[in-house]
Order: structure tokens, then C-alpha cells, then sequence
């Protein structure tokens, strides 16, 4: 599972960020209950006992970084969210200095503002968090067989081609 990580890490970011919110919520899931981690999820990989050795270190880590970061019920990971923060710096230079992002986003804006709106007095964050968190919500929303509104669904395409754009612009 790092590996996985490590893989859209560095071939996709906007991937990646979906990934460790996933990693996180899954630790939760099992109250960071590592043996429970071991027996329901890690043993059901068709990997070396090595690897699945190196995956518990992975999660041991991960867990341990949540509580030190005292996120044990919400909130991401510090390092996490920088790269959030970072795909939202390139967000705003991009807009400044690219057209074909700039209409890209022009596309995406509405549907963030709405998401904006719904949140009322809670602060969701700059707009990649929005688009972000929104694909996030889709994802648990089909994990977990919830209807989609089409609005959501719409705007989730296109969070999903900002996301693409940035990925493509970061790792550059």
C-alpha cells in the first residue's frame, strides 16, 4: 500500500491526495487498531510477507503521525495537506498566467462557489480543497452505494479535469 501510494505520488497527485484521505479514513475506520488493520486488510494482499511486513510500518507510521497531528477523528495529515496547499499556489499562478487553465477553471468555478454556499459558517478551505473534497465525497458515496445528486456529478467532472491539469503542471 505505500508502494501504491508512492507510485501515484509521484505519476499523479491529485490521485494521491484521494489515496492518503482513503489511508486515513481506513485507520479511523479500525479505531488505529493495528491488528485489526494486519488480520482485515493487509493479510487479504497477494504480496510477500516482506512487503506486507513493510506495509504494517507504513500504517504503524501513518497512525502515529495522526495522533501526534491529534486528527484522529478528522482532518489530514500535515504533509498531506501541503501538497493540497501547494496544488492550490499553482492554481492561483496558473490562473494569472494560463489561459487554457483559466477557462478550465471558469467551468469548475460555479459549482465550487455552490459548494462553498452549502458549507455556510464552516470553512471549507481554498477552492483546490473544494474540488478535492468533493471528489473525495463522490468516491464514499460510491464505496458506499449513495445516490449522487447530478449536480454533484457535474461538477465533479470538472474538479476531475482541474485536478488533471494541476497533476500535469506539478509534476513538471
Amino acid at each position: 500500500m505505500e508502494s501504491i501510494a508512492h507510485q501515484k505520488y509521484t505519476e499523479r497527485i491529485g490521485e494521491y491526495l484521494l489515496y492518503m484521505y482513503q489511508m486515513e479514513d481506513l485507520i479511523r475506520s479500525y479505531h488505529f487498531n493495528l491488528e485489526d488493520i494486519r488480520q482485515y486488510v493487509v493479510s487479504q494482499y497477494p504480496v510477500s510477507e516482506e512487503e506486507k511486513a513493510k506495509t504494517m510500518e507504513w500504517f504503524g507510521d501513518l497512525c502515529s503521525q495522526m495522533i501526534a497531528e491529534n486528527i484522529e477523528r478528522t482532518g489530514h495529515l500535515a504533509y498531506v495537506q501541503k501538497h493540497v496547499d501547494q496544488l492550490a499556489e499553482l492554481h492561483w499562478q496558473l490562473l494569472k498566467t494560463d489561459r487554457e487553465y483559466f477557462a478550465l477553471y471558469q467551468d469548475a468555478k460555479p459549482h465550487v462557489v455552490s459548494l462553498v454556499l452549502e458549507a455556510g459558517t464552516a470553512d471549507p478551505g481554498h477552492e483546490i480543497q473544494v474540488c478535492v473534497h468533493a471528489l473525495y465525497g463522490l468516491l464514499l458515496s460510491r464505496l458506499y452505494g449513495k445516490e449522487v445528486p447530478e449536480s454533484i456529478l457535474e461538477g465533479s467532472t470538472h474538479f476531475g479535469k482541474v485536478l488533471q491539469y494541476l497533476d500535469k503542471a506539478y509534476i513538471r
